[in-house]
């Protein structure tokens, strides 16, 4: 194998004269597939062997066996697949704590940032606004944030001016701070997004950005940059973006405000007062919104699992998080600041979304059909999704047909010119909200503050390599998102291993090829390689018994007992 492993680009040397199938050696790797590899210390044939975890194949690290006897069988390597080294000893696959560096190593992630980084993070001072009078001063106004109990950065807030039907979103004016090309930044792209697992995140930006300076904290004047749209019949007739200082009101959970919304909660004092005076109004704006907009874009339901783990790094419980009127509200509220972020450009970094190809149409016709829904194309690709899901709905599979739709959907991506959002209905769309967590929002800030100032010199820095550059954060974007199911799905391994001999429900995802489940009951969402002697079919609801869980490769198989009624 010279040291090649699953995906690497390699040159193969055909090997003449032998009976049977054609048969080469492979002499060199011109290409790694990944950088880095995790590689574990097991025994084969009464030896201990250094294999890779994904592949099961002998690592092509030089190390005697008189080293690898040094250690313990379960210990884990990253290993830097460009020059076959050992870069790091991460621990041993029996420790739960290890999944992390597991996950993290395979991308080369990493949680700490450089002295130089931290050194630049923490020479800014507390926001002064006595030095800023170049800022629109919207202090006076009260803002709010809506997040997540746990969250620590605060990227938006918002305010709604009722009497002026204008929706004000304000967002963490991180530009001010990172400069292009400056330690920070360089640091930022190499992430170019924040990753986050079920106990923590990793961030893009150090903590003194993220979590304090830029995050949008109560009670505390903060750098904005903020789109004003006014309103007229539901369309925007006016959207203006400029720098401000705000000062929020009140840091609100998504749980406060639906809470709200229910009766259940009534404010406390006269700031609290006035931020829930607009944000009735803003809900009657934002579910009109939503229902036009999915007049033309669609409403796609995939159930995100939350997850929550214990001191010991193992499983504590999984739900599926709700998706309620306070979610929607902010939801709103940040598609229409990125619509109308996109419309002051031409070329940039839109966020794109293309239409999905006739082929992948017809396959999801196929799974469909498997089921017992027999789809007959309407004139239009949007009729024909919403008449699917109407029949979901009525078959009470919504979620799961709705997780095939998106199976066949194109992967959106970032792009620098626009050909639009199929998905949300958008002849154009970008990424503003999010500078904390995501790079392609802070290339929009810098490009739209060009642009406002007409600096086209510094208009064309910002897009002097942004066809690599859309490429770069496209695929950090997906490895994020690799990063993070990855980790559930060893913590899932952990789980099933301790749960051997075990029946439980599970509903069935896949049957091409190899047939996959995932747990209904207890713990929800752990993916199982399904084993069974009786016909299956995609969506049917099991009886499983939990027969061997590999740790190392995260891989879960089991067996089915019966039909669940």
């Amino acid at each position: 194998m010279h040291g090649a492993t699953q995906g690497d680009i390699v040159i193969a040397q055909r090997l003449l004269g032998g009976r049977g199938r054609p048969s080469a050696k492979i002499v060199k790797v011109v290409g790694r597939e990944q950088s880095y590899s995790i590689a574990i210390v097991k025994i084969h044939e009464n030896e201990k062997v250094v294999v890779s975890i994904k592949t099961s194949y002998n690592i092509g690290v030089p190390i005697s066996q008189k080293e690898i006897d040094t250690y313990e069988v379960g210990t884990l390597f990253k290993i830097n697949n460009e020059n076959n080294t050992i870069e790091e000893v991460l621990g041993n696959i029996s420790d739960p704590l290890v999944d992390e560096k597991i996950v993290l190593s395979a991308y080369n992630k990493h949680d700490e940032f450089e002295p130089d980084v931290l050194a630049m993070a923490s020479e800014f001072n507390e926001v002064d606004a006595s030095k800023y009078s170049d800022r629109r001063d919207l202090r006076s106004l009260p803002f709010c944030t809506i997040d997540p109990v746990t969250a620590k950065d605060f990227d938006d807030a918002i305010y709604y001016d009722e009497s002026n039907s204008t929706i004000y979103v304000a967002i963490a004016d991180v530009s001010e701070y990172v400069k292009p090309f400056g330690a920070i930044d360089v640091e930022a792209i190499y992430r170019s997004f924040s990753i986050y697992l079920p106990h923590r995140s990793i961030p893009m930006l150090p903590r003194t950005l993220s979590e304090t300076l830029c995050s949008l904290q109560p009670h505390v004047d903060r750098l904005a940059y903020v789109f004003e749209m006014k309103l007229e019949e539901l369309e925007v007739v006016e959207a203006t973006v400029y720098e401000a200082i705000i000062h929020s009101s009140r840091r609100f959970t998504y749980e406060d405000v639906d809470a709200f919304f229910e009766g259940k909660l009534k404010p406390k004092n006269d700031e609290e007062r006035e931020v829930f005076a607009y944000l009735r109004p803003l809900k009657k704006v934002t579910d009109a919104l939503r229902e036009k907009r999915l007049k033309i874009g669609f409403d796609f339901r995939s159930d995100e699992i939350e997850m929550s783990l214990n001191e010991a790094g193992l499983i504590q419980a999984t739900t599926i998080a709700d998706d309620t009127p306070s979610h929607s509200l902010v939801e709103d509220c940040m598609l229409l600041a990125n619509k109308a972020a996109a419309s002051k450009f031409e070329r940039g970094v839109f966020r794109i979304h293309e239409p999905p190809s006739q082929s992948k149409i017809q396959t999801l016709y196929q799974e469909l059909a498997g089921i017992g829904m027999m789809i007959e194309p309407k004139e239009s690709l949007k009729e024909t999704i919403t008449y699917i899901q109407r029949e979901a709905e009525r078959l009470n599979i919504l979620s799961d047909v709705d997780k095939l739709i998106i199976q066949s959907q194109m992967r959106a991506r970032y792009a620098p010119d626009n050909v639009g959002h199929f998905g949300l209905g958008f002849e154009a769309y970008s990424h503003f909200t999010s500078p904390i967590r995501r790079y392609s929002d802070l290339i929009i800030h810098r490009l739209l503050k060009a642009i406002n100032s007409n600096d086209t010199e510094e208009g064309s820095y910002v897009l002097r390599n942004i066809d690599a550059l859309c490429v770069i954060i496209s695929e950090k974007e997906r490895e994020a998102g690799s990063i993070e199911l990855d980790f559930m799905q060893r913590k899932f391994a952990r789980w099933a291993d301790e749960n051997i001999g075990k029946t439980f429900k599970a509903r069935v995802i896949k049957t091409e090829d190899e047939i996959f489940a995932e747990t209904t009951e207890g713990i929800i969402g752990a993916r199982l390689h399904i084993v069974s002697t009786i016909p299956i079919l995609l969506f049917d609801e099991l009886i499983v018994r939990l027969e061997t869980s590999d740790i190392a490769t995260a891989k879960i198989t089991a067996t089915v007992e019966e039909k669940a009624e």
